[in-house]
């Protein structure tokens, strides 16, 4: 089962993608580690992003779609993958069905979590995270135990430049003009499922199990 991961930053869907591929088995790929892992192994494409990227530049489409296909082409892939932070924008879209058809393979499923921007704002705002081990709480909905402190390893929590306000509104200002267009884009292909993002997360899980039992008995029927 192939699935993209849509919905604004801040609406959970990374969240959702780590227990879908938990309870499925299926990879979850980021574009972050993506690129994280070719700019430590010092790949071909790797080396041609950190050039663009030392220059404050926006890595071009090719290289990062090339990074993406020979991602999937490892073992792990080939009984599905969760796709979270790709694509990002109609031409990406396009570029991975038009890489996919020759294999005769095709995505699978768009999960759409549905949030709204003041409710994400709100959330990102009262987020601290450990710069240490990494640890994410949240000042009403996940409390340290001591006030400021990582439950963890004990040091002082932060709040990181991504989860100020501005900064939040800017990434959703962002996601609306470039990536929210794929959802028009999914569900003309039949493959959109929207979800309500707001609710727990044990009860949006329940409902994402829901969607990939249909998904699953309309690929083996």
């Amino acid at each position: 089962m192939k699935i993209i991961m849509l919905g604004a930053p801040g609406a959970g869907k990374g969240s959702q993608a780590s227990r879908i591929s938990k309870v499925y088995g299926l990879p979850h790929i980021s574009t972050g580690d993506i690129f994280r892992a070719n700019l430590k192994g010092e790949t071909e494409l790797g080396l041609k992003a950190k050039t663009y990227m030392d220059h404050g530049e926006l890595v071009p489409d090719e290289i990062t779609i090339a990074m993406l296909l020979n991602r999937l082409e490892e073992k792990d892939c080939e009984k599905g993958y969760i796709l979270d932070g790709f694509p990002r924008t109609i031409p990406q879209a396009e570029a991975l069905e038009n890489a996919l058809a020759p294999k005769g393979e095709k995505i699978d499923l768009a999960l759409d979590v549905e949030v709204p921007d003041d409710v994400i704002i709100h959330r990102m705002a009262g987020r601290r995270t450990c710069p240490h081990c990494g640890a994410i709480f949240h000042l009403e909905t996940l409390k340290p135990k001591k006030e400021g402190i990582c439950d963890n390893c004990g040091e002082h929590l932060v709040q990181r430049k991504d989860d100020e306000e501005n900064t939040v509104k800017n990434r959703l200002k962002v996601y609306h003009q470039s990536t929210e267009p794929l959802i028009s884009f999914y569900k003309k292909e039949g493959i959109l499922e929207e979800i309500d993002g707001t609710k727990d997360l044990e009860t949006v899980f329940a409902r994402v199990k829901e969607i990939l039992s249909q998904v699953e008995r309309k690929i083996h029927d």
